[in-house]
């Protein structure tokens, strides 16, 4: 299989690139990062991509229609030979025509074992996820497709919840699990 070119889209710390970036310089991934775009100027994601020489860029989505700004991702994402693109904290909703042209090379990590706790959002999963009492939980990585967290799931990693497990703790066992799981899709990518 040859090298799969990476975009990532993030909104927040990028926990997950890092994952992936460790496991691209051990030769565990065979594969290249080729931008990181975010919607949040501030975001640490765009300082870890700076750090490791990835192409980075900050787009903001203030007063654009959301095909406008998905529209401008999409071009940096094609100029940069893009093959793959994975969603790591990226707190938007993507378009359905954005959806249909990265149709089957766009990856969303969601922080449950989907179908349940779609929608839900970062820690507000971990605190469902305790207050309903579930005896574990985990992560799924899917494709994205227009329908929130609903595309078809490639992989999903799970871990025990203990009685004395907060939001907090779950969402730290939970990001490993998660870039574990990134880096399995990605393995088994296939253009």
């Amino acid at each position: 299989m040859s090298t799969v070119k990476l975009g990532v889209l993030g909104s927040t710390k990028g926990t997950d690139l890092q994952a992936i970036i460790n496991a691209i310089e051990n030769n565990i991934l065979d594969a290249t990062l080729e931008v990181v775009i975010s919607n949040v100027a501030n975001a640490h994601i765009l300082k870890r991509a700076e750090k490791y020489s990835i192409p980075h860029y900050f787009v903001s989505h203030k007063d654009k229609e959301r095909t406008d700004f998905d529209d401008e991702i999409s071009v940096i994402l094609e100029e940069s030979q893009v093959e793959l693109v994975l969603l790591i904290g990226f707190m938007r909703i993507l378009s359905g025509k954005f959806c249909k042209i990265w149709e089957g090379r766009l990856l969303n990590v969601h922080p449950s074992l989907l179908p349940k706790y779609a929608g839900g959002m970062d820690t507000n999963i971990h605190e469902e996820v305790l207050r309903n009492g579930d005896r574990e939980t985990g992560c799924t990585i899917h494709f994205v497709t227009a329908d929130v967290d609903s595309g078809p799931i490639l992989i999903q990693k799970k871990c025990p919840v203990s009685q004395n497990d907060t939001p907090e703790s779950l969402k730290k066992k939970v990001q490993k699990l998660e870039g574990e799981a990134f880096i399995g899709a990605i393995q088994n990518f296939k253009l």
